[in-house]
């Protein structure tokens, strides 16, 4: 049997980013139990050549909304980056999900062989579209949450495995 190009995406995009929004809801309660100021966290990053937590789900949340609408042939919804608090990380999060829940499963199926284009700083990429899931989106995807993760767990954020897993 094998998995259709939207039951490998959308679903796998969706719970992750669910998972997202309860760590960042874990981290904005240690910020108010500890009594610091929640941007502390958002400003935090692992080394100072990374990018902070704010931009990790920025990523994170660009990279689905992308993808998705990469491989269904759509418009990869704008948003601004100009979050600045942990409500409005979770607006985010909640907007890409929303946006995700508008792709149905013919638009994606069937792009396995879809030429996929993306532009990744000076670089042009060129994919097909099984390829671009499995090895761009992926691993772009996960990256930057865990990195988000991380940057949580690093900062005393009480977070398990089971925490990125959504159990």
């Amino acid at each position: 049997m094998t998995i259709s190009m939207y039951a490998a995406l959308i679903p796998v995009l969706k719970n992750n980013l669910q998972n997202l929004a309860v760590v960042l809801k874990k981290g904005e309660a240690h910020a108010t139990s500890a009594a610091f100021e929640p941007s502390v966290l958002l400003g935090s990053r692992l080394f100072p050549d990374m990018f902070a937590l704010t931009q990790q789900v920025q990523i994170a949340t660009d990279q689905a909304k992308g993808s998705a609408a990469r491989l269904s042939d759509s418009e990869i919804p704008k948003f601004d980056d100009n979050e600045t608090t942990f409500a409005e990380l979770d607006a985010r999060i909640t907007k890409t999900i929303a946006f995700l829940d508008t792709i149905r499963a013919e638009q994606i199926d069937g792009s396995e062989e879809r030429d996929i284009v993306v532009k990744a700083g000076p670089m042009t990429l060129n994919f097909k579209g099984q390829a671009y899931l499995t090895t761009w989106v992926y691993p772009n995807f996960f990256f930057h949450l865990t990195t988000a993760y991380n940057i949580l767990r690093h900062n005393g954020v009480a977070l398990s495995k089971r925490d990125f897993l959504g159990m």
